[in-house]
């Protein structure tokens, strides 16, 4: 399992929100692609990559700071999301090196998208699965969308997806614990590789995820932003964590 740095963007800087409200953002750095290299020095071996300004504009913002980030990771895959609501601009994404390109919004409101994004590019779509009290939220988590996580996900077989990243929005940006139990639910209902996200705060929580005793093809990262940059979570000592036996 990786631990997955998270570097959102907002206002062309790197930040963390309280439960996805835009109000609430701290900023950790003025330099996005200076923070995508300190990861990458730290050992990190995937990073999540967020256009929060994107995912509320319904369309790319900081299109050229997300490919600083890209060059800046030296060959380390880059997932992105926020704002990726057509086909056009996850090609894009992917032509500017991005490995994989998250879809959230329009996945959510139309699954036939998200199935020919997954047909057009095996291997390198994810559905950003954005959950409030386990329904699904869109639009910069502003939408309630009324429909069950669980549902959802059940009703998409045979989208191949590189995996699903499963956010509880209510704990996102809090340092209260991910939730692991909505994260295994989730991976036992689909045949595709979860990463988990939302409320990690400690290596506890990263033990918790282990504990689940999830097939680790099943459950294959977790996302952190606001604990590594707190530092109540040491990025080498968790990974460490998650690569012990």
């Amino acid at each position: 399992m990786l631990l997955i740095p998270a570097i959102d963007l907002k206002d062309g800087r790197c930040v963390q929100l309280r439960q996805g409200v835009m109000t609430s953002a701290t900023t950790y750095s003025d330099d996005p692609p200076g923070m995508a290299r300190r990861w990458v020095d730290a050992g990190a071996r995937r990073l999540h990559v967020v256009d929060l300004d994107g995912a509320f504009a319904g369309r790319p913002v900081n299109r050229d700071l997300v490919r600083g980030i890209v060059e800046a990771a030296t060959g380390v895959p880059v997932q992105v999301g926020g704002g990726i609501r057509d086909a056009a601009v996850a090609a894009d994404y992917l032509d500017a090196g991005a490995n994989q390109v998250i879809a959230g919004t329009r996945a959510a409101e139309d699954p036939d998208f998200l199935r020919a994004l997954a047909a057009a590019y095996p291997s390198r779509v994810i559905l950003g699965l954005d959950a409030r009290d386990g329904r699904i939220a869109t639009r910069g988590w502003e939408t309630d969308s009324g429909v069950d996580a669980l549902d959802f996900v059940a009703s998409l077989g045979g989208i191949e997806l590189f995996a699903i990243v499963y956010t509880d929005i209510g704990r996102d940006g809090m340092l209260t614990g991910v939730n692991a139990l909505a994260t295994r639910q989730i991976a036992q209902a689909v045949p595709v590789p979860v990463i988990a996200s939302g409320g990690v705060r400690s290596l506890d929580d990263l033990r918790s995820l282990k504990a689940l005793h999830v097939a680790p093809e099943k459950l294959i990262g977790v996302i952190s932003g606001s604990a590594l940059y707190e530092g109540t979570l040491d990025f080498a000592e968790g990974q460490r964590l998650l690569d012990a036996p």
